[in-house]
C-alpha cells in the first residue's frame, strides 16, 4: 500500500455515507473521525475534492462501523418500557407540515411502515421522519417546534 493509499478513507464507509447523503437528500454532509474528515457536497464536486486530506487514520479506525448506520429515517429503540421512534439527527421537531395543517399522527393512531410521523428540520432542510415498522402511537414525547438532538425519543410506540 502506498503512502497516498493510506490517506484515503475506507471505500465501504464512504459508500454508506453516500447512501445516507442520497436517502436524506442532504446538500452537505461532514463527518470527522479522529484525524480524518470527510466532506460531501451536492453540486460543485470540485469544492469537496480540493479539501486537504488529514493525517492517515489507522485501518481499524477507518473500518469501524459508520455512526450513520444508526441514522435511519425513524430509528427505533427498544427498552423495557416499549419501543420509541427517535430523531436521526439534530434539528427542530414539527408535528405537522405547516402550522395550519393537521398533525401527521396523534396518540392512538395506528401507522404502517413508511408512514410520515413528523418532520425534523436540520440546517433549513425539512426531513420527513417515517415509521420503520407498523405501530400504535402511545405518546408524543416532544413538543411541537422544540429542538431535538440525535437519538432524542420523539414517540413512544407499540409494535403491531
Amino acid at each position: 500500500m502506498s503512502d497516498q493509499d493510506s490517506k484515503l478513507p475506507d471505500i465501504a464507509y464512504v459508500s454508506e455515507l453516500a447512501k445516507l447523503f442520497k436517502r436524506f437528500r442532504l446538500d452537505e454532509l461532514e463527518i470527522e473521525t479522529g484525524e480524518q474528515r470527510i466532506l460531501m457536497r451536492r453540486g460543485d464536486l470540485t469544492t469537496s475534492a480540493q479539501l486537504p486530506m488529514p493525517a492517515p487514520v489507522p485501518v481499524a479506525s477507518a473500518a469501524a462501523p459508520a455512526p450513520a448506520a444508526n441514522q435511519a429515517p425513524a430509528a427505533a429503540e427498544t427498552s423495557g418500557s416499549g419501543d420509541y421512534i427517535t430523531s436521526p439527527f439534530v434539528g427542530t421537531f414539527y408535528t405537522s407540515p405547516r402550522p395550519d395543517a393537521p398533525l401527521f399522527v396523534k396518540i392512538g393512531d395506528t401507522v404502517s411502515a413508511g408512514t410520515t410521523v413528523c418532520i425534523v428540520e436540520a440546517m433549513k432542510l425539512f426531513n420527513e421522519i417515517e415509521a420503520e415498522f407498523g405501530c400504535i402511537i402511545e405518546e408524543v414525547l416532544v413538543d411541537n417546534q422544540q429542538p431535538v438532538e440525535f437519538g432524542t425519543k420523539l414517540f413512544r410506540v407499540r409494535r403491531l
